[in-house]
Parts: C-alpha cells; sequence; structure tokens
C-alpha cells in the first residue's frame, strides 16, 4: 500500500508540475524556460545592515522595493503584511527613530517569527518606534481611516520561486490559487487606500509573475475608484515596467526577484 501511495503522489506530482510549466508559458512565452531556470538556481541573499545591530540576509530586490516608498521625519507607517520583516527593518532603519511604523500579519505564528526578527536586528530606540499587530488587513480601512502616511503592501502570492523549489507546494499547486489570490490582493490594497492619508503613499508588491496578481489588481482599484488613487512611475535599475508598476525579474536581473511593485498616491 505505502509503494503503491508513493506512485500515486509522484505521479500527481508531475502532472501539476506539467500542468504549472504550462500555466506560466502560457503567460510568459518564449520567455517562461529562461525564467524558469532562473528560478531553480542558487539564491545568493546580501546583507541589509544599515541602522541595524547585526545584518539580515534578503533578495536584494526586496531591499530596493522597500527603498521605494516615500518617507519623511514624523511619518506613521503601515506595514499591512510585514512577516518575515525585512522589509520592515529598512523602513525603520530609513525612518531612523523620527516616525512611527505598524507592523502587522493575520498568522500568529508569523507575527512572533515578526517580533523576533525586530528584537535581534534593532536596537532599543529604533525597536520602540516598531509596534507589530495581528489582524485581518483587509478590513483595516474599517477601523482606521485616513491614518497614515505611508503604507506598504507585500501582499500575499503565489510565490512560484518558492513553488517551484518545493515538492509540497509543487504537489498542492492549482491554476485556481492566482483567481483566489487576486481577490484577496484586492481587498487588501483597497483597504490600504481607506487607511492613507489623501496625499499619502501606497507601494504594492508581490513576487508573483502572475501579471493577475500585480498590475490587474492594480488596473481594478484604478478602475474601481476613479479620481481618489494615481499612480506614481518610479525608476529602478534591471525593472522592466508593466502596464502598471514595474518587475524585476531573475532572468534578467542576475537571479534577483522575481519582485512586482507599483507606487500609488491617494488623491482624495
Amino acid at each position: 500500500m505505502g509503494r503503491k501511495d508513493d506512485e500515486r503522489r509522484a505521479v500527481e506530482l508531475a502532472r501539476r508540475s506539467e500542468a504549472f510549466d504550462e500555466f506560466y508559458s502560457s503567460i510568459w512565452a518564449a520567455r517562461w524556460p529562461a525564467i524558469r531556470s532562473a528560478l531553480v538556481q542558487e539564491r545568493h541573499p546580501v546583507a541589509f545592515s544599515h541602522n541595524l545591530v547585526k545584518p539580515y540576509y534578503m533578495d536584494e530586490a526586496s531591499i530596493c522595493t522597500a527603498h521605494l516608498l516615500p518617507l519623511a521625519d514624523g511619518d506613521r507607517v503601515l506595514d499591512m503584511c510585514a512577516a518575515p520583516g525585512g522589509k520592515t527593518l529598512v523602513l525603520a532603519s530609513r525612518l531612523d527613530g523620527r516616525g512611527e511604523i505598524v507592523a502587522n500579519d493575520r498568522s500568529r505564528d508569523r507575527r512572533s517569527r515578526l517580533d523576533n526578527v525586530i528584537r535581534e536586528h534593532l536596537d532599543e530606540r529604533l525597536a520602540s518606534t516598531v509596534r507589530t499587530t495581528c489582524r485581518d488587513a483587509s478590513r483595516w480601512g474599517l477601523y482606521e481611516k485616513d491614518a497614515y502616511d505611508a503604507i506598504l503592501l507585500d501582499a500575499p502570492c503565489s510565490s512560484e520561486r518558492h513553488v517551484i523549489n518545493s515538492r509540497e507546494h509543487m504537489a498542492m499547486w492549482s491554476p485556481n490559487r492566482p483567481k483566489r489570490l487576486a481577490m484577496e490582493q484586492f481587498g487588501l490594497l483597497s483597504s490600504a487606500l481607506m487607511s492613507v492619508r489623501p496625499g499619502g503613499f501606497i507601494l504594492y508588491s508581490t513576487c508573483s509573475l502572475n501579471p493577475r496578481e500585480d498590475e490587474m489588481v492594480v488596473e481594478r482599484l484604478l478602475t474601481r475608484r476613479p479620481g481618489q488613487v494615481e499612480e506614481i512611475e518610479v525608476d529602478v535599475a534591471r525593472a522592466e515596467r508593466r502596464a502598471h508598476g514595474a518587475m524585476i525579474l531573475p532572468d534578467s536581473a542576475d537571479g534577483l526577484g522575481p519582485m512586482y511593485f507599483c507606487l500609488l498616491r491617494k488623491t482624495t
């Protein structure tokens, strides 16, 4: 029985892997093999250490993205989906104690990891400006409207790099998952728009390769909230423009990413 179960699991894994490749080939066409090859290469995180008590290692594309959110002294900042905490550290280091950060994650386990990262990497002065929470960020705008100067929404996404390197997650992959995620992402982005003050900024980002989770989420917000929000173009080395925002892709950026980002400003 055990042997037959293993054979069935192997067949199912092969089937889903083939479907995965077909799905992303339909998006990226002839470029998909190069992207796929880059995704399975060994990663080389870099040390981020500015204003930290010890370095935190992360994808350079993530560091770059966290620097795109405009910040000013005294700003109140919300990191809506903050765990594991790398981007939170970048934001805290940039504010350098001259502001406040609320770092949220809806998972208690992930919040615990976030707390550990903050405690281990920030000195007492900077750590005192960061408050962690464990709330459903899709409802944030119902309780704190026009409350933040800047919001980072690094949204939960398909995370294809993780899927392609994990037998467990590949075995659970389905082409329907991006549809569900896109609905969740739009809810989070709508909540962010309610929570940021007029004139404030939202940086929307994912590590997904699927346009449905990237520029199409932004397009939906712009369509559903006309006159309330505008896109701000940013120029980032090695990033490729999309219909909205831009993306760092591993096949053209020495293995960095994938990382999609779009900077938005609330107008009213």
